[in-house]
Formats: C-alpha cells, sequence, structure tokens
C-alpha cells in the first residue's frame, strides 16, 4: 500500500511543462490506491444528471437522476442562422477556472470573450457545497443562444456558488437544428462521483468508437463526439482519474482541447498535435485562482495574466484544495499540427494563439498579400467587415494605396430574422453590410478578405461594390484557395462545395465577377513563419491530413 501511495504521488508532482512534454512514464493503473467513497454510485456505466437549463434535457428514466425544478423560467431561444452562411465556423470555445469564490460568474465574462468562436449555446458546471456543510457536489446550467441570454438571469450564478467551473460556447453543424441535448458542459455520474466535460475539437474515429461502446451496452444521450470521451472513461479499469482520463485519450483520433472537473480537481488535456489552442493563466485577484481559455482575450477581459500554452500531449492538473498545478505527458509526443485558420480567421485579433498575436499575424499576410499580387493604379484599399481589417491594413501599408472603411456593418440583423424565407436570404449582404458610396464611387478597388467558400457572399460583396459606381473591383484573398474540408473542430462545407476545390482561379474569378483575383500562395504563408510552418497544420489548402479523416 504505501508503494501505491508514493507512486500516486509521484504522478501528481510531476513537474509542469514548459517546454514539449517528457515522456514521463504513466503510473500503473492497477497499483495506484483509491479510496472509494461510500456514497459512489456501483454502476460502471455514466448516468447523465440533471442541469438546471433553459429549456429541460429530456433524458431516459434509466439514466437520469432525479432533479429539481429550475428556479426560472422556461425561455427557450431558437437556432439563429448565420446570414452570410459562408465562412467557416469554429464549433466551440472552453474556459476553466478554479480557485476563485465567484468562478461561475467569472467563467460567464471569459465566455463573453469567447462568444465568435459559437453563438448557438453556452454552459457552465460548477461546484456547490451544502449550505450545512456537506460534501461537494457539482452544478449545471445549459441553455440555446448568446451567453448574455443564457446566464440573463443572476440567480444562476448563486446556484453555481463554488470556487471551481468550466463553460463552453458551441456553434453546431451547420445545417443541423440546434439541440439542447448537445450544449455543453456535459455533466455525468459514475461509480467514483460526478465528471463535466467541456471540448473543443472533432474526434475522426467518433462513429467506430461509439459502435464499440453501444455493443458494449454504453446508452448514449447525445450526438455529440465529446459523450463518447465519458463512456470510456467510465469503463476504464485504470486508477485515479487522471489515468482514466490518459486511457481514454489513448483511444481517440482528431482534435480535442478538453477540461474536465470534479468536486476537487480541474483537469486540462491538449491532444497530442495540438490542433485547437488552449491556454493556462492566473487571475490577478486575491487566491491568484488558474483559468483555462480557448484564447487570451478571455483571460483579458478577466484580468488574468497569460502563462503558457497547455503544450500537445500534456495533461495540467490543478487540485483546487491546495492548488497545487501538475503536469504529466497525455501520450508520447508528436510533431505539432496547430490550425493555421485560427491566426487567419477564427481567434480574436487581440488574441495570442499559439504564441504569435493574431492581429501582427494578419498584418503580415496583407503586407505578403501585396507584395506578390500588386494592382496598378488602385484607388483604394478596404476590407470585408471585420475579417479582412487586419490584413487590408498591411496590404495598404505594404502597397501604399489610402486604406478606407468601405462598408459599414450592421451588428444586429443576426438577430433580427429567426428563420428568414429565401428572399431575406438573398438580401443576407445587403442587410449586413452597407458600402459607402463616396469612397468607392468611380474608384479603382481592392477588397481584401481573409477567405472565399463557397464563393456565395464574394459574388454579392462585389456586386454592391460596383452597384456603388466602383470602377474596377480587384479581389486578394489573405490566405490559399481552400480545396479541403476541416476535420478537427471546424465547421466547413464539403470538399466538392468548395469553389476552389472546383475552379482554378481564373475560374472563381469569373464566378464571383471581380475584375481581378488573387489569393495568398501557400508557399508565403509559410516563409512568413519560417521554420514553424511545418508546425501547422494546412489541410483546407492542401488535403494533406495528419490524422486520416476516415473512420478506423
Amino acid at each position: 500500500m504505501a508503494a501505491a501511495a508514493a507512486a500516486a504521488a509521484a504522478a501528481a508532482a510531476a513537474v509542469a511543462c514548459h517546454r514539449p512534454c517528457p515522456q514521463i512514464p504513466k503510473p500503473d493503473p492497477y497499483r495506484l490506491s483509491f479510496s472509494s467513497s461510500s456514497s459512489m454510485k456501483n454502476s460502471t456505466k455514466p448516468y447523465f444528471l440533471p442541469s438546471h437549463t433553459i429549456r429541460s434535457h429530456h433524458l431516459p428514466a434509466s439514466l437520469s437522476a432525479a432533479g429539481t425544478t429550475p428556479p426560472w423560467p422556461d425561455d427557450s431561444m431558437s437556432s439563429v442562422p448565420d446570414l452570410l452562411g459562408d465562412k467557416p465556423h469554429e464549433e466551440c470555445g472552453v474556459v476553466g477556472i478554479i480557485g476563485d469564490p465567484e468562478a461561475s460568474y467569472l467563467c460567464s465574462v471569459a465566455l463573453h470573450a469567447l462568444q465568435h468562436r459559437g453563438e448557438e449555446g453556452a454552459g457552465i458546471v460548477s461546484t456547490h457545497r451544502a449550505e450545512n456543510g456537506g460534501p461537494v457536489s457539482l452544478r449545471s446550467v445549459t441553455g440555446l443562444g448568446l451567453v448574455s441570454h443564457v446566464f440573463e438571469d443572476k440567480s444562476k450564478f448563486d446556484y453555481l456558488s463554488g470556487s471551481a467551473a468550466i463553460g463552453h460556447v458551441r456553434y453546431s453543424t451547420a445545417g443541423a437544428p440546434s439541440s439542447l441535448a448537445n450544449v455543453q458542459p456535459f455533466l455525468a455520474g459514475y461509480r467514483f462521483g460526478q465528471l463535466a466535460v467541456a471540448h473543443n475539437g472533432n474526434l475522426v474515429n467518433y462513429s467506430s468508437l461509439r459502435a464499440r461502446l453501444e455493443e458494449s451496452g454504453s446508452i448514449f444521450n447525445t450526438s455529440s463526439d465529446t459523450e463518447v470521451v465519458l463512456h470510456l472513461i467510465a469503463n476504464s479499469k485504470s486508477r485515479p482519474l487522471v489515468s482514466r482520463i490518459v486511457e481514454a485519450c489513448e483511444s481517440l483520433k482528431g482534435a480535442y482541447s478538453l477540461l474536465f472537473l470534479t468536486e476537487k480537481k480541474l483537469f486540462a488535456v491538449r491532444d497530442p498535435y495540438g490542433f485547437r489552442p488552449l491556454v493556462l493563466g492566473r487571475l490577478r485577484r486575491p487566491g491568484r485562482g488558474i483559468v483555462f481559455a480557448s484564447e487570451t482575450c478571455a483571460l483579458d477581459l478577466i484580468e488574468a495574466d497569460y502563462e503558457r500554452e497547455v503544450l500537445p500531449g500534456e495533461v495540467v492538473v490543478v487540485d483546487g484544495r491546495d492548488m497545487s498545478v501538475s503536469s504529466l505527458c497525455l501520450v508520447p509526443p508528436k510533431p505539432r499540427k496547430a490550425c493555421v485558420f485560427e491566426l487567419i480567421y477564427f481567434a480574436l485579433p487581440n488574441s495570442i494563439v499559439f504564441g504569435h498575436e493574431v492581429h501582427s499575424s494578419r498584418f503580415s499576410f496583407g503586407e505578403a498579400l501585396a507584395e506578390e499580387s500588386p494592382v496598378e493604379g488602385a484607388d483604394v484599399v478596404i476590407p470585408v467587415p471585420d475579417s479582412g481589417l487586419y490584413a487590408a491594413l498591411g496590404y495598404a501599408y505594404r502597397s501604399r494605396v489610402p486604406f478606407q472603411q468601405g462598408f459599414i456593418r450592421s451588428h444586429y440583423v443576426g438577430r433580427t430574422f429567426i428563420q428568414p424565407e429565401q428572399k431575406i436570404r438573398d438580401l443576407a449582404v445587403k442587410l449586413k453590410l452597407a458600402p459607402v458610396k463616396g469612397i468607392l464611387e468611380g474608384k479603382s478597388v481592392v477588397v481584401i478578405d481573409d477567405s472565399i467558400v463557397r464563393g456565395t457572399t464574394s459574388s454579392k460583396i462585389i456586386r454592391l461594390i460596383k452597384d456603388a459606381g466602383a470602377r474596377e473591383v480587384h479581389m486578394r484573398i489573405a490566405s490559399p484557395p481552400m480545396v479541403g474540408s476541416c476535420y478537427y473542430g471546424v465547421d466547413t462545407p464539403r470538399s466538392e462545395e468548395l469553389i476552389s476545390n472546383r475552379m482554378d482561379v481564373e475560374g472563381v474569378r469569373r464566378a464571383i465577377g471581380c475584375d481581378s483575383l488573387a489569393f495568398l500562395s501557400l508557399q508565403s504563408l509559410r516563409r512568413l513563419y519560417g521554420r514553424e510552418a511545418a508546425t501547422f497544420c494546412d489541410a483546407c489548402f492542401t488535403r494533406n491530413y495528419p490524422v486520416p479523416p476516415s473512420e478506423s
């Protein structure tokens, strides 16, 4: 028993990694000691705990524990479609906070900063200690809609009253109806207690894992790939929980930045390739609580200092009892393949992602684009708001062509038409973007955007500029042509729907109707990152997938 306890202590005391994780031997799961509580369930299968939500979950009675009625009214919100509909969408963003008495409130504020990563659902799970000094438990609030809608009722933070919390914002797959059952964090119970999980990414072997688990008797409550992680942990025979997490993640293929919360600890996990971002920071408030988030902009908003990334293949464990931080290697290191599209489009410009300032990267993309594809006689450079802004600034700076805001963007139209008819869809760009005629009329205009997906929005934008009286419209794209779908946590159309997969540059130019078209070359994109270029995933531009997307 002493040897087992020593092994457990050694695993917990592993030094935090600031370089690529060394291959720390995993503790022998069968030798580690584990004290089980008499109140723990006997079942080896996870059962989902009821969530206090804006709209109640409908779980099978066999899997649902008895719950109380939420202390706030039913106020569900329908899914709101993307009126432009021609941009890739990040699937979600995650936040975790431990060591602060206002953890759930700070979590909601941080989720506001990550709202761009998912607008269709939000949720928080926090710890809670009973008023009579009873044991700590986990509580959940999830709902459809924006963070401000889901947590509009401030009484929810009295309900989520503990010193540790994890949160999630979700974007559902394009074309699929929003489902409250799929809104994370997921909260489940199994024989060793409660466990909550929030996931950013996508598992390419989800279907085969789910089929295997269902054959062994697992019952699924959602259509989310995240749920398989909970079942894998519940089925694991390893001890303690960190070993269960490691064993479960060894079965996963694809992209995952995961946060796990128990009654005592917060775990942060990143896949061995580091596809999706995850950073670690520390609150400046008394107690100096630990924060994990998808982007550093979330740290800035809650006044937390950025310390470092969670490294690919790393699991960081924070013990809420003494705020000790330990780190273990999840699996043997693999070559990092961070998503370059985070720097091109997804992340906010005020974030640091994969060690790079996002706004600076985009400015550099614009500069390189101006060097590669200048426009002789151009009068003005304008961005497509808001994604093309910093690339347009870089293009204008390098080309010495004046920069102007040629469009006024409406920030309200996206919530005006809940289920727009086709005529409204056709007017979506006009509703969203208003051209400034005085800037465009009679001019040779260079319009900068971050990417072209299907080409439908680009053609409408060009038509708007020409209708405003522009003499010429030259489109410049601050990324290479998108020819492949993403399988690692980004919602993109099928490859056959991508216009650059079906046409060459001249064909795309004719289809969208501009006078000239140029993309940033893949060579220039890679040159900007030098030796580090090989550590980025650019499969959407090359179809060279680090992890094969086909089911194994």
